[in-house]
């Protein structure tokens, strides 16, 4: 076959193979890339002095399986990459491993493709892992699948073998909601039906592979979807007076331009594009699906790195704290109720809790099974989760691309899922927990009222946030001494107290949503003592303000914006950026006043 030249701007698709071990995936990337001249110049022959050096027999696995440690064992294992052209396209093949203990590095390689090739060995029939494969390629949400029925040459290239594994696979993937395009007879050793038909077959009148591949459809909806873009980080440029913001990621679905009226969620806030920005190049009309770039918007609003843009004008995502799902467990330890994972969908990393297993499914036989208490590793589960914080997704049936996740455990991706329903008007974490918490509260003699006349004041948690924690200590430090001088009863206690041991907890990583969380359980217990608790909290955001206000009901919460990140409340006061340290005190001082908080004449 001859070399294909493709212009630079041709279409490209990722295609994955996944089979069962031996049944010959890597030999059939392998007869691909010779067949289509795809190799480097001298690759073949310098596997083939290789297999004769080490007296084994030639296998065109080894154009792939490259690496020593794989050879030796004979198994692939990692995802690998290779490419290759058609006179219709570029093709990025993804070779996913077979064996059940490198069943991660399988769904990572087929997590990115558009199509996949299905490799069923004829002798052995359809095994354990055809079926995992199958179960995970529907998991993910690919619909072209055409199965390879490999080694036909071990049974003579029986057409009654063909059509035994054709009925019985085929009704196995309807089961998933997934019909097979195409089963195609080959032998990938010898080339048969690979590029041309083969004289072996003639009881086969269907397309060959490289034909097969060619027919599958590339998604063409992308961009017609509702625009959605993670924002992954948010850059600043000082020099020479440049206040621009440039909120950066890729668009996963939909198109937006200069002008759109754009929502952040989970937050909620609302800008206006007013330009595209990318490096290195030339400026932009239009963010469109796919791309890697920035944009900048006519007001300056604050967001955090997770959040997910779209456009006003469009259906908007769902936001929440719980949703249903479909996960495959590959953890090295079982999923149990009441530990905390990290969930990563998209940009964001958020805590996640298991709320409730519904079923257990085989995968390899798609039965459930009820009333199991852990995810084992294997396991494909359908069960509820919930997030300390709420996060914005779709639900998988409407777009793919955000409504995909994974989940960490230990540092390491433990197991991945499709988002199937939201579960709407479910109580964040910090509501629940403060239901249960005062219902056993044990409460003295001396009632709230008594101690505000004592002390000329109702206690309330004052918390003072901005960007430069120096500041703000300082500013708590002098609220607190003025306050006292007044003869009220106030009491700081700073943010290195009260996140004390987080990092080392946590292995080096600072977990702040636990350091949100004992800022609310210790006001709690601080202004039931009819005091009033001064504490800082560096680059606050609206939900975490909203988490210690539940975190410490009854009591109430004045919040102190040094840095205008902050949305406006009645209890949030807002200190203009240039107000002297002295200014800002007598301006809460005020505030209190106002509120009734301080007592300026009491009896």
């Amino acid at each position: 076959m001859k070399d294909t030249i493709l212009t630079p701007d041709a279409e490209r698709m990722n295609i994955v193979i996944v089979g069962h071990v031996d049944h010959g995936k890597s030999t059939v990337i392998g007869r691909l890339l010779a067949d289509n001249n795809s190799l480097p110049e001298g690759k073949l022959e310098a596997i083939k002095a290789f297999c004769l050096k080490n007296s084994r027999p030639f296998e065109y696995a080894f154009l792939l399986d490259a690496l020593k440690d794989e050879q030796s064992q004979g198994i692939t294992i990692d995802t690998a990459r290779c490419f290759f052209n058609t006179q219709k396209r570029q093709y990025v093949i993804i070779d996913a491993p077979g064996h059940i203990e490198f069943l991660k590095n399988m769904i990572t390689g087929a997590s990115r493709a558009e199509a996949a090739l299905l490799v069923i060995d004829a002798k052995e029939g359809v095994r354990e892992n055809s079926k995992r494969h199958g179960f995970i390629l529907s998991l993910l949400g690919i619909r072209q699948v055409a199965v390879l029925i490999n080694k036909m040459d071990l049974v003579d290239y029986s057409e009654k073998v063909f059509n035994s594994i054709k009925k019985e696979y085929g009704a196995f993937l309807k089961r998933l909601n997934v019909e097979a395009v195409e089963f195609i007879p080959v032998c990938a050793r010898d080339g048969e039906n690979f590029i041309k038909p083969s004289g072996k077959t003639p009881w086969y009148s269907g397309s060959t592979v490289i034909e097969r591949m060619d027919l599958f459809e590339k998604e063409k909806d992308r961009e017609n979807k509702p625009f959605r873009m993670h924002v992954q980080d948010i850059y600043k440029f000082t020099a020479e007076g440049d206040e621009r913001r440039i909120m950066a990621g890729t668009v996963e679905t939909g198109e937006a331009r200069p002008g759109d009226e754009v929502v952040f969620l989970p937050s909620g806030k609302k800008s206006r594009i007013t330009a595209v920005e990318s490096f290195n190049e030339t400026q932009q009309p239009v963010l469109t699906a796919g791309q890697a770039k920035g944009f900048t918007v006519d007001t300056q609003i604050y967001i955090k790195r997770g959040e997910l843009a779209c456009l006003a004008s469009q259906p908007m995502p769902e936001v929440g704290f719980a949703f249903k799902a479909n996960i495959f467990w590959l953890g090295r330890k079982p999923m149990i109720y009441g530990k905390r994972y990290k969930l990563k969908i998209g940009a964001a990393r958020e805590p996640v809790y298991l709320e409730k297993i519904l079923n257990i499914i085989d995968a390899a036989e798609i039965e459930a099974e009820q009333d199991k208490k852990q995810i084992d590793r294997h396991d494909v589960a359908q069960c509820v989760f919930k997030t300390v914080k709420p996060i914005a997704y779709d639900l998988y049936a409407d777009n793919q691309r955000t409504g995909r996740f994974v989940i960490v455990d230990d540092y390491e991706i433990s197991g991945g899922g499709i988002i199937t329903e939201a579960i709407r008007g479910e109580k964040s974490f910090a509501d629940s927990h403060v239901e249960k918490r005062e219902f056993s509260w044990q409460k003295g003699e001396i009632q709230a009222s008594e101690r505000a006349l004592r002390f000329g004041q109702t206690p309330k948690l004052i918390v003072i946030t901005g960007p430069d924690a120096a500041v703000t200590d300082t500013f708590s430090r002098l609220l607190e001494k003025r306050l006292f001088n007044d003869g009220k009863n106030a009491y700081y206690l700073g943010m290195p107290a009260i996140k004390g041991g987080l990092d080392s907890d946590m292995g080096g990583e600072f977990d702040r949503d636990e350091h949100v969380r004992r800022i609310g359980e210790l006001a709690r217990i601080i202004t039931d003592t009819g005091a009033i608790f001064i504490t800082t909290l560096t680059d606050a955001d609206d939900f975490e303000i909203d988490e210690i206000r539940s975190l410490n009901r009854p009591s109430g919460i004045i919040i102190i914006d040094m840095g205008g990140n902050l949305k406006e409340a009645d209890d949030l006061v807002q200190l203009a950026k240039d107000s002297t340290l002295d200014g800002a005190v007598n301006r809460v001082k005020a505030f209190l006043l106002e509120k009734n908080i301080i007592l300026e004449y009491y009896l």
